[in-house]
């Protein structure tokens, strides 16, 4: 993330990253899990904007097509 004049971190920047994971089978399944129940409420009582949760939420929105991808789809 950049610095904005002040010190402030930027969260506009469009760099991706791969990350890779291991997880075990059960571990997998219950994140599948969490990341269908958490709710924006959540997501907004954690992030300091409206803006951040919404990047919280992209992020939520990538893993969740990637565990989808893995077989880890819960409905």
């Amino acid at each position: 993330m950049g610095l904005l004049s002040g010190g402030s971190v930027s969260l506009q920047e469009d760099l991706t990253m791969t990350i890779d994971l291991e997880l075990k089978e059960d571990e997998a399944a219950a994140l599948a899990q969490f990341v269908k129940r958490v709710s924006w409420s959540t997501l907004r009582e954690h992030a300091v904007s409206d803006d951040e949760a919404y990047m919280m939420k992209d992020a939520i929105d990538a893993l969740q097509r990637s565990l989808a991808a893995s077989g880890y789809s819960p409905r």
